[in-house]
């Protein structure tokens, strides 16, 4: 598709727009509307000091990480230096690549962190998650009632009240007024879209890079992750994403030739639908602190990149990974009835199978592949790299390796 998307072009490039074309937001009205932008000044000061002091308490710690992808049967490294942190046991697979979460410190699990500023670094990034999620069934339901009422000054937060008790209480009106607009059902589904289990964190200085592509259809400029749909998420989850760009004297004023276009100076995420050469696409500028939200069934309509500035720049991207194959639970179960079919005779040690039906067999065979390849590998390749943070999947891992083990012994 791209490549006939680029030969159709030929050497002319599609229209585009950044919020100083006229007709800007009368395009993102009617054509992405379900891209829902809050600047820096309408969130909590201390949210913002929290999570700023995260991202810097990390990247002082060397918690970022290039990821090795596979993209089309060849191996890439990426530009961008990531670590992923949600609910103990999840993980998040891209470009055939599972990443291991840091788990933030969640109620009944025993969590050791590296040093206590590793735990308020996890601990700021599980509320910023509390906050946007809170955030995004606002958004979502405003969307759901914007034909009934407006609802864009239904709640305001107190600056003077604790960052905890705000966002209680703010999703508590939210569940009252759900009531006037939406049925239970409704509102039980806009919450399960957007309980976010976990965060994929991104650095990147772009002065530190030697190459960085360029955008081919609008000619936007430097691309830090090109375009693409997010993967893994379950169907029409939103994803919430919190911008801190290294602001400061390496931003200056734009020159007269930028002023028509987008300040390469500045960050912008960049919007398209999906394979379409009629609709102009979008060149939204990220400044520090702003957060921006694709709602329902956005990441799947349009696709998105990531239009590099000058500065270095940090995002937490939130999402409704799609485990069902994806979590410890999930991946012990499958073990465990796999398992069910090896039989130790009581009188002796000898191992035997209960049964050799082929498709007892083949499942058995299906779950030792997953657990090797999915898993053990996956983990000791690129995973391990986390154990500097904390030692959370040790216990884990070894308990599938044992698992493992066993298999094998059912194999021969």
């Amino acid at each position: 598709q791209k490549k006939k998307l680029l030969e159709e072009l030929g050497e002319s490039r599609l229209p585009y727009m950044t919020p100083g074309d006229a007709g800007f937001h009368q395009l993102w009205k009617t054509k992405y509307s379900k891209l829902i932008f809050r600047k820096s000044d309408t969130i909590p000061e201390e949210l913002h000091r929290v999570v700023q002091e995260a991202f810097l308490t990390l990247r002082e710690h060397d918690f970022f990480f290039q990821d090795l992808v596979r993209i089309k049967g060849k191996d890439f490294v990426t530009p961008v230096s990531r670590i992923l942190i949600g609910n103990p046991g999840c993980t998040y697979k891209y470009l055939n690549t599972r990443l291991f979460t840091v788990p933030w410190p969640t109620e009944g699990y025993e969590i050791k962190y590296c040093s206590p500023q590793i735990h308020d670094a996890c601990k700021a990034l599980m509320k910023l998650n509390d906050y946007l999620h809170t955030e995004a069934v606002q958004a979502l339901q405003g969307q759901k009632s914007s034909g009934t009422k407006e609802t864009k000054d239904t709640v305001v937060i107190d600056r003077g009240q604790s960052f905890d008790t705000s966002v209680k209480e703010k999703e508590s009106v939210l569940k009252d007024q759900s009531s006037c607009y939406v049925s239970e059902d409704d509102y039980t589904r806009l919450k399960n879209r957007t309980s976010f289990n976990l965060t994929l964190l991104n650095y990147m200085d772009p002065l530190q890079m030697l190459y960085l592509k360029q955008e081919p259809y609008f000619g936007m400029g430097d691309m830090a992750v090109s375009w693409h749909h997010d993967e893994n998420l379950v169907a029409r989850s939103t994803v919430a994403v919190y911008n801190y760009s290294c602001e400061g004297s390496a931003i200056e004023e734009s020159n007269e030739q930028y002023l028509k276009g987008r300040d390469p100076a500045v960050w912008h995420v960049g919007l398209k639908v999906a394979w379409d050469i009629e609709t102009p696409g979008l060149a939204m500028p990220l400044h520090q602190g702003d957060c921006y939200f694709m709602l329902d069934d956005l990441n799947m309509t349009h696709q998105h990149c990531v239009l590099a500035g000058f500065v270095p720049r940090f995002s937490s991207t939130h999402r409704v990974a799609d485990c069902s194959r994806g979590t410890l639970e999930y991946i012990y179960d499958r073990c465990e009835l796999a398992l069910q079919n090896l039989q130790t005779d009581s009188d002796s040690t000898t191992l035997a199978l209960k049964s050799l039906e082929a498709a007892v067999v083949k499942q058995v065979e299906e779950t030792h592949n997953e657990v090797e390849f999915e898993w053990l590998r996956q983990f000791w390749f690129q995973g391990k790299r986390y154990l500097k943070c904390t030692d959370w999947w040790l216990k884990p891992m070894a308990k599938l390796q044992e698992f493992w083990r066993k298999m094998e012994v059912m194999v021969s």
